[in-house]
Formats: structure tokens, C-alpha cells, sequence
């Protein structure tokens, strides 16, 4: 029978750059002449935002570290718990699917694949927080036969699930999964990572995904914008974890599997004009987690999720169904808060034999 632990990540781009440049989404959006200058105003914002804000990269470097400090301990329960493969739920932000296609959910079956580690951050202007040249490449190691299996699994559960066996030609590859790899090899850069990944990439960004090209947008742009078809309900999601559970509970694989996002992402909440995330619903959510109250998780609603810029939790949401599934609860598990740096961030640990809690 399978063995699995689950994790809890981020794949926050810019940590792949330099502490100068990592408020540089709040900066872009402080441009937007459609944002009320009032708003603009430090004078206006919260005393944390304030305080951050004023600190620059002092602030910058302190949440690069706090990040690499939980993104480690996750690498260390990887590596003890040494797996055959990692299923990595991930999202697609305009990059691999775009007008063509945009499946709720979709297997990436590929074979190893040398993917440029930094396009994201040079397309942002900013140098790689490794000092590494720009054209800089990692192999994310596949295992098609994994993904082929369980993706029949899947579909025969009731999943009508796309899969692909080759990247689009000219797109980048899905940051959500590079930096996931790029992350648990900090020190490396990535390019270390023995473990293969099969992506699942989730179809967060709904009825923004090709409106807004994956997620940054001027309100100018947004104001009668044509919005696509909603994404993949919560409960969806859950469904989803479960389901990959049940597809690879019989095999003899050691699984980790992992959710690769933020949780709420400024850029994404109208509401608070795109210039700090949905802190109060992430809180909300964050100690139903630690409660294990999933009944609160499987009740929110995809409108709900949109308004608090949680898109991306939708990740968050296949590996607590998976956990669910398996009747795992987190031996460990921390949630970083931010104004300036565009979205907080969760980490997590499950372990099926509570190992990690002892590292505490």
C-alpha cells in the first residue's frame, strides 16, 4: 500500500528575486491612476502596512528569511520521508493554457523537461535572488507513467480529467510548479531536487483567467471587463485530493503531496483596491485548518473565494481533501502574514506517522 505526506507550500515569484525589487507589485499598483490617491497614501493604511513599508528592504530581507525558514523545514520532511514522486497541485496563470484551452483541472504527464528557472523574474526587471545568469535552466524530472496510471484511476472515479504530454510551444512552463522545485532547493536553486514531480495544474483564476491574462490588472482594464467561465468550485477541489488519493493508494509509491500557492494575493482583491491582501478571510480560514473544522472549507463558495483574492487557495483546497481523505492532520503548520508583500502565506506538514511534529 502507498505511503504519503502531504505539504503545504508557496510558490511566491518573488522570492525568486531581490529584496529590492520584492514590493514590486505593490509599487506597479500604486500607478494605477484609477486607485483613489487618498488610498495611495501611507497616511491611510493599517500601522503594520505603515511599518513595513518604511522599513524597505530591511522588511524584504526578514520575510525572505522567515519564508526560507518554513520552506526548509518542509524539504527536511521531504527528504526524511524520501518519496517516489510528488503530485504538486499548482496553477496556470496564463502561461501553458490560454485562449486555446483552459481546463478546470489537467495532468501534466511529461518526461524530464530543462525549463529556464528566472523567466518570471526577468520579465519583471528584476535580477535572480541567486546572482545566476538570466538563461539559467533546472530539469524538472517526470513520471509519466505515474501520472498516465493515476490519471486513468481518476477518470474512472468520476474525474474527467485532461492530461498533456508536452508543453505549449513558446509558453512558459507553469511558475506555480518551477517554483515549487525551485523553493525546496533554495540552497540550489532547484537544480537539485532528485525527487519527479507530476503536476496537477487547477484552473484557479476562473472567470479571470483570460481576462485578466492570469491575475495583474489596471482597474481601467477591469471596469467592464468580459469574464470568463467560474474555475473549479472548493468543494471541487477537495473532491479532487480525495479522489488522487484513492488513485494511488494501491500502489506501493511513497507520495507526497504538496499544494503550491499563497493564500490571499493583493492584486486580486478588488475590494481593498488591489493595494493589500484579504487578511481577515485568510485568518478565518487558517484556524478552521488548525481546528480541523473542514466543514467551514468545503462551505465556501467560489464567489467568496474570489472576493477575498484566494484564488489560488484553490490548490490549498486538493490537499486538505486529500488529507481528509487519508485522516491526516498537520503535525505542524505556520502562517506568515504581510501588507507590503502582496499575499500571506501558509506552511504545512502532514505526516502519517506525526514525525514532524517532533522537529517543533
Amino acid at each position: 500500500m502507498a505511503e504519503f505526506l502531504g505539504l503545504g507550500v508557496t510558490h511566491y515569484p518573488l522570492l525568486a528575486g531581490t529584496d529590492e525589487h520584492m514590493a514590486g507589485l505593490l509599487r506597479w499598483t500604486l500607478g494605477d491612476p484609477d486607485i483613489p490617491e487618498e488610498l495611495k497614501d501611507p497616511a491611510a493604511w493599517s500601522p503594520s502596512m505603515r511599518a513595513e513599508w518604511e522599513r524597505g528592504t530591511e522588511a524584504a530581507a526578514a520575510h525572505r528569511a522567515e519564508l526560507r525558514e518554513h520552506m526548509a523545514r518542509c524539504r527536511k520532511a521531504l527528504d526524511d520521508f524520501e518519496p517516489d514522486v510528488l503530485i504538486v497541485w499548482g496553477d496556470d496563470q496564463y502561461e501553458n493554457f490560454r485562449e486555446e484551452v483552459v481546463p478546470p483541472f489537467c495532468v501534466l504527464a511529461y518526461e524530464d523537461l530543462d525549463v529556464p528557472a528566472f523567466e518570471v523574474m526577468n520579465e519583471r526587471g528584476s535580477p535572480n535572488a541567486w546572482g545566476l545568469p538570466d538563461d539559467f535552466e533546472i530539469v524538472l524530472h517526470g513520471d509519466p507513467e505515474t501520472a498516465r496510471s493515476m490519471t486513468n484511476s481518476l477518470i474512472d472515479d468520476g474525474f474527467d480529467m485532461a492530461y498533456s504530454y508536452k508543453k505549449r510551444a513558446g509558453a512558459h512552463f507553469p511558475h506555480a510548479i518551477l517554483n515549487t522545485q525551485l523553493f525546496l532547493d533554495y540552497d540550489n536553486a532547484g537544480a537539485e531536487l532528485p525527487y519527479p514531480i507530476v503536476p496537477i495544474t487547477v484552473n484557479c483564476y476562473g472567470q479571470h483567467a483570460i481576462a485578466r491574462k492570469g491575475g495583474l490588472a489596471r482597474f481601467a482594464d477591469i471596469h467592464d471587463e468580459r469574464l470568463d467561465p467560474v474555475g473549479p468550485t472548493p468543494k471541487r477541489c477537495m473532491d479532487l485530493g480525495a479522489s488522487v488519493v484513492r488513485a494511488l493508494a494501491g500502489t506501493d509509491k511513497r507520495v507526497a503531496l504538496v499544494a503550491s500557492s499563497s493564500w490571499s494575493h493583493a492584486f486580486l482583491v478588488d475590494k481593498t483596491w488591489h493595494l493589500w491582501p484579504d487578511t481577515p478571510a485568510d485568518r478565518r480560514l487558517y484556524e478552521a485548518f488548525v481546528a480541523g473544522d473542514l466543514d467551514t472549507w468545503r462551505a465556501v463558495t467560489g464567489a467568496e473565494v474570489v472576493d477575498a483574492g484566494q484564488h489560488e487557495m484553490l490548490n490549498w483546497f486538493c490537499l486538505v481533501g486529500a488529507m481528509e481523505e487519508l485522516g491526516m492532520t498537520p503535525d505542524w503548520s505556520t502562517f506568515v502574514e504581510t501588507d507590503v508583500f502582496n499575499s500571506n502565506k501558509c506552511f504545512a506538514v502532514f505526516s502519517q506517522d506525526g514525525a514532524a511534529a517532533a522537529a517543533d
